[in-house]
């Protein structure tokens, strides 16, 4: 059985996405045309393989994002379209390349791209999108919005790679665990959510509330991801649970559970991460000591804390229908695990 985790004090049903997803209807719809023409490729495989997981039923969270944040301060030009599918392509290049490195078999209940064409082809055509993403870039002709998103990229390669020289590594600390998911995720949530008000001209200080919004809700949506893998189910993970922990990764309820324990379960946690001692039992063993030390229900704490922060972000801002669906998404993000 899954271990199910209660979010602790009774909050109202969460409102979801709905708004935000009729708010920037209109918008979407010219972003997935714009997928769908910038995919293509007269290399027959670029886009089989970019289809495959870009058709394969992701919310798009992070360009509806965009959309919302430059609609918030009455941008009303098409450049907010080819920002955001350059988000989108940013993101699916992130997930192509995460599953190489990841060895991952599964992607949203599907076979991943690098289990049905190779590594070598999910690795380019990730490359592939990331220069499309960069030519919609320039074609927005904003330098300010080429510096964020270029430096997302840069971020969260540096992520990437932060997160591989800590695979395995129980010593890992909490402070250590979030810059690496400060950098792998919460960069692109951030700069999806800043570009918005700087195609729309926005003030400094809005830029900097929805910067901040994006980082700490990305913050939130990652330790929800977390707690998922250990407490939740394939179809809010959009992966099989628990492969995390078969892949040896590092997460927040690891190490919470394993500075915690005792000698004896450290010692557990050592032989099925650092060793791949990580069968179904070896699973459920998991999740026991991270119920018994309350890892997972403290990770959640710690999603809701930088959910509030994001929160807090947009408090200054005037009233709108936009502001009060990114709202939403807060606590959409963070209510996946009931």
């Amino acid at each position: 059985m899954g271990v199910v985790v209660a979010l602790g004090e009774n909050k109202k049903e969460p409102a979801g996405i709905s708004d935000l997803v009729d708010l920037v209807a209109n918008g979407m719809q010219r972003v997935n045309e714009l997928i769908l023409s910038k995919a293509g490729s007269d290399v027959e495989m670029i886009p089989e393989v970019a289809n495959h997981l870009i058709s394969s039923g992701g919310k798009r969270l992070r360009p509806m994002i965009t959309l919302a944040a430059a609609d918030m301060f009455g941008y009303s030009g098409e450049g907010h379209v080819k920002l955001a599918t350059s988000v989108e392509f940013m993101h699916t290049a992130t997930l192509l390349h995460d599953d190489v490195v990841d060895e991952s078999d599964m992607r949203r209940s599907k076979p991943t791209a690098r289990m049905i064409w190779g590594n070598q082809a999910s690795v380019l055509v990730g490359d592939f999108l990331l220069g499309q993403a960069f030519k919609m870039m320039v074609e927005v002709g904003s330098l300010d919005a080429l510096d964020v998103l270029s430096s997302a990229a840069s971020v969260i390669a540096e992520g990437e790679v932060m997160q591989l020289a800590a695979a395995k590594n129980l010593e890992t600390t909490e402070d250590e665990y979030l810059a690496v998911i400060k950098a792998k995720t919460a960069a692109l949530f951030s700069a999806a959510a800043e570009v918005g008000p700087i195609i729309a001209n926005a003030s400094k200080s809005d830029r900097a509330a929805l910067r901040s919004y994006g980082l700490n809700l990305g913050l939130a949506f990652q330790l929800v991801d977390d707690a998922l893998d250990y407490g939740g189910n394939a179809k809010d993970l959009g992966k099989n649970t628990g492969d995390d922990f078969r892949e040896g990764k590092i997460t927040l309820p690891v190490v919470l559970a394993y500075r915690r324990g005792t000698d004896t379960e450290r010692a557990f946690w050592k032989n099925a991460i650092e060793n791949g001692e990580n069968n179904d039992a070896a699973l459920e063993e998991a999740r026991g000591m991270m119920l018994k030390y309350g890892a997972l229900p403290d990770t959640i704490q710690r999603a809701r804390h930088f959910g509030e922060i994001a929160r807090d972000a947009l408090a200054p801002l005037k009233p709108s229908p936009q502001k009060n669906a990114l709202l939403d998404v807060v606590e959409f993000c963070i209510s996946r695990i009931n």
